[in-house]
């Protein structure tokens, strides 16, 4: 019975050196201690910030060609509950589609000449709702809280007005609100920029830790050679998933594409470029892999929460919102999104580009400082 206990003593004392030894192999280097507490200090912040699906920001514009009492007190309503903000007030029914199409207005509300004529005489007045639908979880939203501010004006009226005010919803680019029309696109961007990446941090440090870097060193090559040899397979690899990516979403999952495949595989190409200075930054920085995994995965977790993916950007606090202004996938995601389903045009998403080119000629230059600094 002693001999027994003495064993199993023993084996606990073992096992508690093995455990001592792996906190101490972990704890002991600064940049571990760094990594395993802020994360999770600042990914908690992020998603308690960022992850919002809450409609708390819902910018509308109207075409009242009515006029009248009631559409005024309508508006007045929505005004007063804090969540519509009026941006426009349009003139003419052309003007809606570039409301729409800019991302500038979320719906336009349409009253028809004889929305007060129909009140009065106690009929129905339609009221026509337009929706940006290409994130239709967010025009879903608005437009339940439409109806939720049209049923309170509905209720206010005299008894002999009724029936009353009845919301005609259309949602452009995604007529049924279907979430996979939503969801699919963003993808596009999304998991390329996930595997982009991720090449492009592991192949300076996989050598690292392998040893064959030394060998680089001493070949004819320049480390700006070595660099663009590491980039362009990371930049081709990204690409061929995109085109994956998008024809699951089109055969698979039957999403129409409105765009043109050119302007789309332009704007993914930049998007590219950027992904692979980032990737290429931290191989240069990291010493071997489970350094650059580490970093990559802290890196994606911002990136994605704040790129509007699955919450809409105007939803984050202001300070959040300009930090988006620094993530290539909100602008690639807005892209894609706009090609695919809005059938937009270079000319018309031009915009979207010049983040990319920003980050690239910043990240790409960083990236050659470091290869310049760290190969020798």
């Amino acid at each position: 019975m002693i001999a027994s206990v003495d064993i199993l003593l023993d084996y606990l004392r073992q096992l508690a050196n093995l455990c001592r030894k792996e906190f101490l192999a972990v704890l002991k280097d600064p940049a571990n201690r760094v990594i395993l507490v802020v994360p999770v200090i600042l990914q908690s912040l992020l998603f308690g910030y960022g992850a919002n699906f809450d409609l708390t920001n819902v910018p509308y514009a109207v075409l009242d060609q009515s006029r009248g009492e009631q559409s005024a007190r309508l508006l007045a309503r929505l005004d007063g509950t804090g969540v519509f903000h009026r941006v426009a007030t349009l003139q003419s029914p052309d003007q809606i589609a570039g409301a729409i199409d800019s991302g500038r207005a979320l719906l336009v509300l349409q009253f028809a000449a004889d929305f007060e004529t129909r009140l009065g005489a106690g009929g129905a007045a339609p009221l026509q709702v337009v929706l940006d639908g290409r994130n239709s979880t967010t025009a879903g939203n608005a437009a339940a809280q439409v109806r939720a501010v049209v049923a309170d004006f509905n209720a206010a009226l005299p008894a002999a007005a009724r029936p009353a005010v009845t919301v005609q919803a259309r949602a452009w680019f995604n007529p049924n609100l279907e979430t996979r029309w939503n969801i699919m696109p963003g993808l596009i961007a999304s998991l390329s920029m996930i595997q982009v990446m991720m090449l492009a941090a592991l192949s300076v440090a996989r050598e690292r830790e392998q040893g064959t870097f030394d060998l680089l060193l001493v070949t004819p090559a320049t480390p700006g050679q070595i660099m663009i040899g590491k980039a362009l397979p990371a930049i081709a690899i990204g690409l061929l998933q995109s085109l994956l990516v998008v024809l699951i979403a089109r055969w698979w999952f039957g999403v129409p594409m409105a765009g043109n495949a050119l302007a789309l595989g332009a704007g993914l190409l930049m998007f590219t470029l950027a992904i692979v200075g980032f990737g290429l930054s931290i191989s240069a920085l990291s010493d071997n892999m489970q350094q650059a995994m580490l970093y990559t995965f802290v890196l994606l977790v911002p990136l994605v929460l704040l790129s509007g993916l699955a919450t809409p950007v105007r939803n984050m606090p202001e300070g959040f919102q300009i930090a988006t202004y620094a993530n290539p996938l909100r602008f690639a995601i807005d892209l894609v999104r706009r090609v695919y389903l809005e059938g937009a045009t270079l000319g018309q998403v031009w915009h979207d580009f010049v983040p990319f080119v920003c980050l690239a000629a910043l990240t790409l230059p960083l990236a050659a400082w470091l290869f310049r600094n760290r190969l020798v």
